[in-house]
């Protein structure tokens, strides 16, 4: 199925997508994507759907062919004091506080988003699935975030960040049993280290 380029045909339109919600511990990580008219890209896709290697080989092609594009990110500190969700919507409020284009309309993966300087928004549950500019956010989030983890494998190769990056796979949890969490960990999440 091909994304679609427009959901509007009538606004400038910010595609929103967030990653790093279910991880335990790292950072929730949020682009915000603005398409160029003349974007034609077809790989371009749900970056669940990607392997690593398309995804950062598309990471310069959109941050190049883009009209517009941020990404920011908030800690397990601030996802332990607001919660995922507030921090997941928050993330995407940082990351479209730093777009230098004004979008018109924000398209947002999922079904929940709270409001945003008096714009219009758009809930799409698998929008990064169906809107080719919430697909390129998501794309880029998962680059950064991916990034990310890498290196804090480096400080702490014991829980497998490079090969999990932060998820609960099983090799992670035993680390968590045998060594306690990182301050990276987020201690609002159920970890299995008693």
């Amino acid at each position: 199925m091909d994304l679609l380029k427009k959901w509007s045909f009538f606004y400038v339109e910010a595609g929103c997508d967030e990653v790093g919600r279910g991880c335990l511990c790292g950072p929730v990580v949020a682009a915000a994507v603005i398409l160029s008219d003349n974007f034609n890209q077809n790989l371009v896709n749900d970056s669940k759907k990607l392997n690593f290697k398309t995804r950062m080989d598309l990471d310069s092609y959109i941050k190049d062919n883009v009209q517009d594009y941020a990404i920011a990110e908030l800690s397990a500190e601030f996802i332990d004091q607001h919660n995922i969700l507030n921090a997941s919507i928050h993330a995407m409020h940082q990351a479209l506080d730093k777009l230098t284009v004004r979008p018109e309309l924000i398209l947002v993966d999922g079904n929940r988003f709270h409001p945003y300087n008096y714009i219009p928004h758009e809930c799409i549950i698998q929008g990064d699935a169906k809107v080719l500019s919430i697909a390129a956010a998501s794309i880029l989030a998962k680059n950064y975030r991916d990034k990310l983890m890498i290196e804090l494998h480096d400080e702490h190769p014991e829980y497998g960040w490079n090969t999990n990056f932060g998820y609960a796979t099983k090799k992670h949890q035993e680390a968590l049993i045998k060594f306690g969490p990182t301050k990276y960990h987020r201690r609002s999440f159920r970890l299995k280290y008693d």
